[in-house]
């Protein structure tokens, strides 16, 4: 497989986080997705774009478990 962006042939199955916003909450989400390693493009099939939009639900609706990590202070 080629990179669609740089053409490099380095694409790897990698760990990364995907970040979803809830309101004012920041969610990341730990999934396994093809990364090209040369510009960082991702490649996302269609079973992880229907879990991300499920995982998406379940925080709106409030049902999903959450692990808080550490706050986000901003100053005005």
């Amino acid at each position: 497989m080629k990179c669609i962006i740089c053409h490099s042939e380095d694409i790897r199955i990698t760990a990364v986080r995907e970040v979803l916003r809830v309101e004012n909450d920041v969610v990341y989400v730990p999934i396994q997705i093809p990364v090209c390693f040369a510009c960082g493009e991702r490649y996302y099939d269609r079973q992880t774009i229907r879990y991300l939009e499920e995982v998406e639900r379940q925080l709106k609706e409030g049902k999903a478990n959450l692990q808080e990590v550490g706050k986000v202070l901003v100053y005005s």
